[in-house]
């Protein structure tokens, strides 16, 4: 004889498990948009404290040995090992979250996050340390980048499949959202710092505060992004969308030609992206006698300025679609790295209308430069192929733009900084026509 229960069911889970796929479609992207924000503005804002410290801070603090164009050029090796770094973080978390869930590989990745970027808050100086310092600055910028790397949830690649398909360029921009967010916020503390101490103080402690906010910042961000991804709900749509890793080797044997299409796409995007954010900063600092505080408040203008255009990207992209949006802004890139030297030699008005223009075209195709053709990945390997693409992106494109624009513009002219963007956009539209070719040919 069956027994029936008599316990009352709890309404609220029988109404949240027995939604359509439409209900939940309805309510899932705003949502994911909070997280995917949150997420990626803690992230950008590390990664700007560290990019302004290159050229403000540690040229001083880790190279005193250096002339200041070799030290800036010192810190800009090293800024370039996160990003070399970051493809085998990817892989490597890829591998804990198959073997212990996806909460367990993300707060283990931003503890990584959080303990690196507070140890060069507490790191001492080559005056202090010696080479040591050196060796341990390498180290903190190697493990950020593979906590950037392991950091990939997914929600990003969630949000663009559970988008309306007539506002997929709108919700493919929330996810860049955060880079002018924490580009503004990281450069406004800077500005504020630089201004309001003494170089001698600003030097010896004054940096530091940036890299505790970052740490700060990294803990709120954790606990925004697991609560997303930890609940049933995100847990059965990333299971439902396949949104798993998957082995990365057989990613490159299946879908090796989309990951190379896919970081080849977004390389005008990836290249401006640090012509017009870390190096015009030690530009100023080594040819410019404009004040350093001042210019950071033109940056900020700047990148509250790419945020609207990033707004704008999604309007666009999604009348005219999102491919054509980035090889229309790759063009633009181009007929704008023309003018690149004209204006970086034009005095101080010419060096903000550089910073102001180039920031309005970053935000325009950074915004649609995610994803865009990581539709080509087939679902089982949607997942990791999105963080593989993202991170080979970074790499080719942004991760020595600094350290060769700088060194080439230095020592033989500014010329090569139009090079360098001219090559990025010429990247970006042999990699569309060939995705196009590609698709055209199945």
């Amino acid at each position: 004889m069956s027994t029936i229960s008599t316990a009352h069911p709890d309404p609220q889970a029988y109404n949240r498990d027995n939604r359509t796929e439409a209900e939940r479609a309805e309510v899932a992207p705003g949502e994911i948009a909070v997280g995917v924000v949150i997420g990626r503005a803690s992230e950008y804002f590390d990664f700007f404290v560290y990019g302004i410290a290159s050229v403000l801070v540690f040229p001083s603090v880790f190279f005193p040995f250096a002339p200041p164009l070799e030290g800036i050029l010192y810190a800009f090796t090293i800024f370039a090992f996160a990003f070399i770094a970051r493809p085998f973080g990817t892989s490597l978390f890829m591998w804990i979250q198959d073997r212990w869930g996806r909460s367990t590989k993300l707060t283990a990745a931003l503890f990584l996050l959080g303990s690196c970027t507070a140890g060069i808050a507490f790191l001492p100086g080559y005056n202090s340390l010696g080479f040591t310092s050196i060796v341990l600055l390498s180290i903190f910028r190697i493990g950020q980048g593979l906590a950037l790397g392991g950091s990939w949830d997914g929600l990003p690649s969630l949000l663009a499949l559970n988008a309306p398909k007539n506002r997929r360029g709108w919700y493919a921009m929330l996810g860049q959202l955060g880079a002018p967010v924490g580009f503004v916020v990281a450069s406004a503390l800077f500005a504020f710092l630089h201004s309001s101490l003494t170089q001698e103080d600003f030097l010896g402690w004054g940096w530091r505060y940036p890299f505790f906010a970052a740490f700060s910042i990294n803990v709120v961000a954790l606990f925004a992004r697991l609560r997303l991804v930890v609940t049933h709900e995100y847990e059965r749509q990333l299971n439902e969308r396949e949104l798993e890793p998957t082995s990365v080797v057989e990613l490159v044997r299946n879908q090796g030609s989309n990951i190379f299409i896919g970081a080849f796409a977004a390389l005008a995007s990836y290249a401006l992206f640090h012509i017009v954010t870390v190096f015009p900063l030690s530009w100023i600092v080594l040819k410019s006698g404009q004040p350093v505080s001042e210019f950071l408040v033109v940056q900020i203008f700047g990148g509250l300025l790419a945020a609207v255009a990033m707004l704008a990207s999604g309007v666009i992209a999604d009348r005219i679609g999102r491919r054509r949006t980035l090889a229309t802004l790759a063009s633009l890139i181009a007929v704008f790295s023309g003018f690149a030297p004209l204006l970086l030699n034009g005095g101080r008005i010419g060096q903000d209308v550089f910073i102001l223009v180039g920031f309005v075209l970053l935000g325009l195709s950074y915004g649609q430069s995610a994803g865009t053709v990581t539709s080509n990945f087939e679902p089982k390997y949607r997942y990791t192929g999105a963080a593989l693409t993202s991170d080979l992106a970074w790499l080719i494109g942004a991760a020595f733009a600094p350290l060769v624009a700088l060194g080439l513009s230095a020592n033989f002219g500014l010329a090569f900084v139009s090079v360098y963007l001219l090559s990025g956009a010429g990247c970006t539209l042999a990699a569309l026509q060939l995705n196009k070719r590609l698709e055209a040919s199945e």
